[in-house]
Formats: structure tokens, sequence, C-alpha cells
């Protein structure tokens, strides 16, 4: 089966074959059809399945190859990442038509956005807040919209935008052609889709006795120590045919430190996650997906956002809070039909948490084996070379545990003590000694060094002089 032959026109065709997009998934298979027929569509499929070309290609199909400015389309998507990536994937799929896509999210400034509004924009991908804000300004007009998508619509219940989406949605003509496409389909969602499509058809674009899970993802879990787990993914990140790598930490802290840990150790590696801005989050996630850092490290705000095909290895540096921020984290990897490693550390504090994702996932891993960088099962389950370290050759060498325990100040004032009294203590250019002339004493003429001190009288109150 061919996009041309699912009802794909050639332009389109011939701009995907040029990043060599040629054959459509089973979710863009089944959703393709019916979504060129204008029907309201509830797509549900794994993440990383290509649920994006799935509804994109119709959208941008049916606004014709030469549409009138204003907005059309909106898309509406959770996160800023996932915004600029579908953004992405629609500019590459129009590039033979004159449609134009602005990507509406915040964390940058307004005025670029407006701009391209104005300029007529005809397809809007943007985020709940973001949109609703420009709408309020009336900077935004949603009354011509034609079709809306809601993409990742589960992780916008997750985050709070139900109120938001129903805003939205009673802004667009009641007439208009609607796809809701989610991952996972809980109550209220379903609910959504009740209130606001018409008579929708279901895909469910999954085998039934696949499980919930991934097949071509290979899923690994350890109980690691946390003092260990440094060493044990500098390790990992040497394996045998290891790519591009995406490591999952709990917090932002946390991801900061590690970055730098691995910076340390001689690895390429970017970091994703709130306490960056926007611009630093797209430089990384740029630089992430044209090869320049290997590695990107992450908090869960980035987790949907992250559609790169090469990714081999997933590392949760903690185990996720439930098994539906599992499997969008392990999704990272294995997409469009590729084989990918997911491998998770569970400490000994998170071991119930981890019962409560294996049950719900049927994974069969009840007991996590415990593992060190220096356990032989490591190194086999993972095709890591025998021998190999934590550090990169070449990677400098780390500060002993007394210089990284050493305050900076005491570090200055020992150097301070060996000069003297702060001053070079190198000689003169003529060969003599230097002459210190400061209050904590010095050499005179060579001759042996004195103790000078500077009293300052009080008037007689009884009391010792003060000095100084």
């Amino acid at each position: 089966m061919t996009f041309a032959e699912l009802g794909i026109e050639q332009d389109i065709v011939d701009a995907l074959a040029t990043k060599g997009i040629t054959e459509p998934f089973p979710i863009q298979t089944q959703t393709i059809p019916l979504g060129l027929a204008k029907q309201d569509i509830i797509g549900q499929a794994k993440t990383g399945t290509g649920k994006t070309l799935g509804f994109g290609l119709p959208v941008l199909q049916a606004l014709g190859t030469d549409p009138a400015p204003g907005v059309k389309a909106l898309i509406v998507v959770p996160t800023r990442e996932l915004c600029v990536q579908v953004a992405e994937d629609l500019v590459l799929a129009a590039s033979n038509r004159s449609t134009k896509i602005a990507a509406i999210y915040g964390g940058k400034a307004y005025e670029g956005q407006v701009e391209e509004l104005k300029a007529g924009a005809q397809v809007v991908v943007g985020t709940p807040g973001r949109l609703l804000d420009l709408a309020s300004q009336r900077l935004l007009s949603l009354k011509d919209v034609q079709v809306m998508v809601l993409d990742e619509a589960d992780k916008m219940l997750d985050l709070g935008f139900l109120a938001d989406i129903e805003k939205l949605f009673a802004q667009t003509p009641p007439t208009r052609h609607t796809m809701l496409f989610s991952a996972t389909m809980p109550g209220p969602i379903v609910a959504l889709a009740r209130r606001f499509m018409n008579r929708p058809i279901h895909i469910r674009a999954t085998d039934p006795d696949e499980g919930l899970t991934q097949a071509n993802i290979k899923h690994v879990v350890y109980r690691a120590h946390a003092l260990d787990k440094d060493e044990v993914i500098g390790r990992i990140l040497q394996a045998e045919g290891r790519g591009k790598t995406v490591i999952f930490t709990r917090t932002k802290r946390a991801a900061a430190k590690l970055v730098e840990e691995l910076g340390d150790r001689g690895f390429n590696a970017a970091a994703v996650h709130g306490d960056l801005n926007q611009e630093q989050r797209e430089r990384a996630m740029a630089a992430f997906k044209a090869g320049k850092k290997d590695i990107l490290i992450a908090t869960d705000v980035a987790a949907r956002g992250i559609d790169v095909n090469d990714v081999t290895h997933v590392i949760n540096h903690t185990v996720p809070d439930d098994h539906d921020t599992y499997l969008h984290r392990a999704g990272r990897t294995g997409r469009a039909g590729k084989t990918g490693i997911a491998v998770t550390f569970v400490d000994w504090d998170d071991l119930h948490k981890w019962s409560l994702i294996n049950r719900a996932l049927d994974m069969g891993v009840p007991e996590p084996v415990e593992t060190y960088s220096s356990s032989p099962h490591l190194y086999t389950d993972l095709d890591i070379p025998e021998g190999t370290k934590g550090r990169l050759p070449g990677a400098h060498a780390p500060a002993t545990r007394e210089q990284q325990s050493r305050p900076p100040r005491e570090r200055q004032r020992t150097r301070t003590r060996a000069s003297g009294s702060g001053e070079s203590s190198a000689p003169r250019q003529d060969g003599a000694p230097r002459q210190d002339s400061g209050e904590g004493g010095g050499t005179h003429d060579g001759a042996t060094p004195r103790r000078r001190r500077r009293r300052t009288r009080r008037p007689s109150t009884g009391s010792a002089p003060a000095s100084s």
C-alpha cells in the first residue's frame, strides 16, 4: 500500500518521498481514507506509530493546493515540544503547496507568532494556553475553522487542559470536521468525544494479542543503587550498536546534574527540562535530532515531543510514576518499526511503584534483579564490551574526594597562606626578594619577618582597648 493508493495527491506524496517516507503505517492506512471523507475519527494507537500523518495529510489535502488566508485548521497538542514536532511534519508534507503552518505555543515572544497569523496562516498547531490567550486578545480567530484535531488527548487530560479544550471547541463552528488521537482512552476523553464529535468511528491500530508494550522494544529492569547509577549509565552508553539515547529523570535538578556528570565522563549530552527557557530547549532538541548531541536527558515534560526515529536506547534514571508514563517514555525508542531497548532503574524505595507498573503492563518482572556496575549480567544483557568502564578514554579524571569536599573559600585561603599576605611571592626581576608592606607583615631589607599590629584606642571606660 502506498500513500497515493490511499488517495493522497501526488504533490504531497512527492514531498514525503524526499525524506524517504513512502509506505504508510497501520494507523495511517486506517485513518487517512476516513479523514479524506471527513468522517469524525477517534484514533487509538501506541506512541511512535505515525499518528501525525494519519490526521495531517487529510487536513492538508482538504484545504487544497492554494487555500485562502485565515485559520482553516486547528491542531491542539499538550506540549511545546510536540507542537514544534507536529508543525515540522506538516511543513514537510505541504512543501509543494502554498499552505502556511504556524506553531503557536508558550515560552516564546508573541510578536513572531502574531506576525504568522497576520500573514494568513491556514493551519495552526498550538498548545491550549497560548491559543486561548491570543484568542482572548482577538489576535486569533477560530470562526472559520473547518477541521479540528486533538493530538495526545490523554496527556492534555493529565495536564489539566480539559476546560481549555472545551473553550476552544466552543469557538469553532459546530459543523467542523473533528479528529481525536490518543494512546489511551480514559473516561473523560470518551465523554469529551461524545460531546463534541458527530458519530465518530473508533479506530484501534493495535493487535489485541500483542500486549500493552511494543513487541519491538526490549525491556530491561534493574534494582540499582543511587550512587552507582551514573557509572552503570556510562557503561550502557558504550554498548554495541548504541545510537541516540534518551535518559529520563524525575526532577529538573537531577537532569542538570546528570548532564554535567556525563560531560565530565566524556559523553556528548544535552538536556531538556523546565528550568531552561524555550530557546534553550529548542536548541538542545535540534542538536539531538541533528546528531550533534547523541544523548538527551529530559524530564517528562518533553516525553511526547521527542519524535526521532533512530533512538536506540531509553534509560529511566528513576522509575516512572505510573504505567502510562512508562509507555510514553519507552515509546521514544522502537519508532517507525525499528527495534529499541528500554532500561529502567528501580530504587529500593520505589519497589512498590514498580510493582504497580509491572502488574498493569503484565511485564512479568515482579522482582527486578539487583544490579551494580560490576555485575556480569549487565554486560551480557546489553551487549557491553567486557572491561568497559563508565568513562570514555581521554576524559579527564574526577577530582579527589578531598578536593570535592573542600569549599572554594578554603581552597582560596590555602593559596593565600602559601603566598604570605596574598601577594605574589615570586622574586623581583632584579633578583632581590620582594618587599611586602601590608598589615600582615613581611620582610624588610631581607630581615626576619616581624609582625605589625595597629591599635585603636577608645576613651577609657575601664575596658581593655580594642585591636584590629
